[in-house]
């Protein structure tokens, strides 16, 4: 395959560069801790110190303070912009976030893009530390700053940001390293705009081809390598990264057909298939030295016959988490604005439930006044004890100290353009992102295109995506043209396609979901029966091949970011052989117990 000097340059330079991070991810967990910091002798007594005289100090509002993570509107701490303040005043009754971690002492923030914290680096940085200055006032304990940059479809903070195709493309890779020198990447761009904990990675193992929620989000449905490479992302977030990483969705939310956003799905795995499933990549995270995992708002009746969500039962979040597995970090809820944890209990009551089974943080209660007084009535009245809240608060201060968080808070503002979306960093997704693209089907060699394969049509998902291959394509010099058939293709929209199919050599067909989507798969069906020479692509989970198993080529990208679709194009035209596996099995559509392509498929060039 053609490799340019310049591409095979870059490559080496990435590797020599990126080789401390590497070495970093392969120091033994036992004998480096996540912080990078020596927490034998006086670091640990200084820690020790600090958390008790904070613990001795609070009052027991700040306590309950300590426990709560929500979002707020707005790009500054202290804004007055019309729409942020109506929306902070019918969300918190505030008008900003300086008012919100006056009136109830947070122990955290999250941020979104559509609560309007993200508009670039240097807002978020400048917002990050005026929120800081807020929560440090009078001796305050400094705020632990969340996002979920999961990378691929779950990517908070946009351009410049350096964008990874995501876990499904990780595990495609198989190779720690890659995991790793992806967090590291990461996590140092989130530290360089005041963003100290990301809630990621999904350690969630997705055996469910129809799991409508983790999908791609999952590194793989083989629970060794997701198992690998949790640990590897944890080593490098916590690393070279430094950043707070946060293991997710605990005890295992891979084999699901529902939604815990909508609704409370149940995992019927029975004991030992937990252990072997979803168990691994937990146990990876904590002996890595992960410093806090998240519940999952799901039923598992082998693991607690109460039915309770394992994010309210004590018996997930104490009796296993904690005493059997062993870990004494930070336990964080997914949101408790989720119909998952709000189908049975009353909002004032979920949060009183969370804390007695286990958890420390509380994340996004949907009335933050109601949560706040739900649990200082529960300390007052003695069903939370003193011993228990102060327990959950020395674990969010220890957290803070160790981090550093607590010696420096701030973000550097004049390193910001030093560090986010540099050269290194976008080298470092090229290489990645290159090493995850697979080949599945590839009949009668009509990959790779050559120069003189004639014009390509480009369709399917994506109004943007399908453009931006068209363009990435046209930019060799070739022939392109592209139309978005939409999300769910009508069948106007199908015979537009194959009638504009028509005047070109090859069809380049997008899906995402088309395994869940008949009106896609319809599509692709329509391309083939017309006689094209079709090229099918899955942006999203490569299941979708199972809808058009006899199509000439398959290609699997799991991402449409822009180095994904980068990638895509160059395989297309062979200037990089794929080299991509299968990180899951691919059933066939009429029977998903039996597979169509196992995993670790994945074809070459010759």
């Amino acid at each position: 395959m053609r490799q340019p000097v310049r591409a095979r340059l870059l490559r080496l330079a990435t590797l020599l560069t990126v080789l401390p991070a590497l070495v970093t991810l392969t120091v033994s967990p036992a004998t480096a801790h996540p912080t990078g910091q020596d927490v034998t002798g006086s670091d640990e007594n200084r820690t020790r110190a600090w958390v008790e005289k904070r613990l001795k100090d609070m009052s027991v509002e700040e306590k309950v303070g300590q426990l709560f993570v929500t979002y707020v509107y707005g790009q500054t701490a202290d804004t007055t912009d019309p729409a942020d303040v109506a929306a902070n005043r019918a969300a918190h009754g505030v008008d900003n976030a300086a008012q919100l971690i006056d009136e109830y002492h947070l122990g955290g923030v999250i941020y979104f893009g559509w609560s309007n914290n993200l508009e670039n680096p240097h807002q978020i940085a400048e917002l990050s530390n005026d929120m800081q200055a807020v929560a440090t006032e009078d001796d305050g304990a400094p705020l632990l700053v969340s996002t979920d940059q999961e990378q691929g479809i779950v990517t908070r903070f946009g351009p410049p940001a350096t964008a990874f195709p995501g876990n499904m493309a990780l595990g495609a890779v198989r190779n720690p390293w890659a995991a790793g020198a992806a967090a590291v990447v990461t996590g140092a761009e989130l530290k360089a705009v005041g963003i100290n904990q990301n809630f990621a990675p999904v350690a969630d193992v997705n055996v469910n081809a129809d799991n409508p929620v983790i999908g791609v989000r999952s590194f793989s449905g083989d629970p060794g390598l997701a198992a690998d490479l949790t640990a590897a992302q944890v080593l490098g977030y916590q690393g070279l990264g430094g950043v707070t990483a946060t293991a997710k969705h605990f005890p295992g939310h891979g084999d699901t057909d529902e939604d815990s956003h909508v609704s409370l799905p149940r995992i019927t795995h029975t004991w030992e298939e937990w252990q072997r499933l979803d168990a691994p990549p937990f146990e990876a995270a904590i002996d890595a030295g992960i410093d806090s995992i998240m519940t999952g708002h799901i039923q598992f009746p082998a693991l607690d016959d109460s039915l309770l969500p394992a994010t309210l039962s004590h018996d997930i979040l104490t009796g296993l988490l904690r005493e059997e597995m062993g870990f004494d970090g930070v336990v964080v809820t997914d949101s408790l604005s989720m119909a998952g944890v709000r189908e049975t209990y009353g909002d004032d009551r979920v949060p009183v439930m969370a804390l007695a089974a286990g958890a420390d943080m509380l994340l996004m209660p949907p009335d933050i006044e109601l949560a706040f007084d739900s649990v200082l009535a529960a300390v007052e009245s003695g069903e939370i004890g003193l011993d228990r809240l102060d327990g959950s608060v020395r674990r969010i201060l220890t957290l803070k100290h160790e981090r550093g968080i607590v010696a420096d808070p701030y973000a550097d503002l004049d390193r910001i353009d030093h560090v986010v979306g540099n050269r290194l960093h976008t080298a470092v997704t090229t290489v990645v992102t290159e090493a995850s693209t697979t080949l599945i089907r590839n009949e009668a060699e009509t990959l790779p295109l050559g120069a003189d394969s004639g014009g390509v049509f480009v369709t399917g998902w994506g109004q943007s995506t399908t453009a931006s291959v068209a363009q990435r394509i046209a930019d060799r010099g070739v022939t392109a043209s592209s139309y978005w058939a939409g999300t769910s293709p009508t069948d106007a929209a199908v015979a537009e396609a194959v009638a504009r199919s028509a005047s070109h050599d090859t069809t380049v067909v997008l899906t995402n979901g088309a395994w869940r989507n008949a009106a896609q798969a319809r599509l692709v069906d329509a391309l083939i029966d017309a006689g094209r020479t079709v090229v099918a692509v899955a942006v999203g989970v490569p299941y979708d091949i199972a809808t058009h198993p006899g199509v000439d080529a398959s290609l699997a990208t799991y991402s449409y970011t822009g180095p994904a679709l980068d990638s895509l194009v160059e395989v297309l035209y062979g200037e990089v052989n794929p080299s991509g596996r299968l990180p899951v099995t691919v059933p066939t559509a009429e029977d998903p117990q039996i597979p169509l392509y196992e995993f670790g498929h994945g074809l070459r060039y010759p």
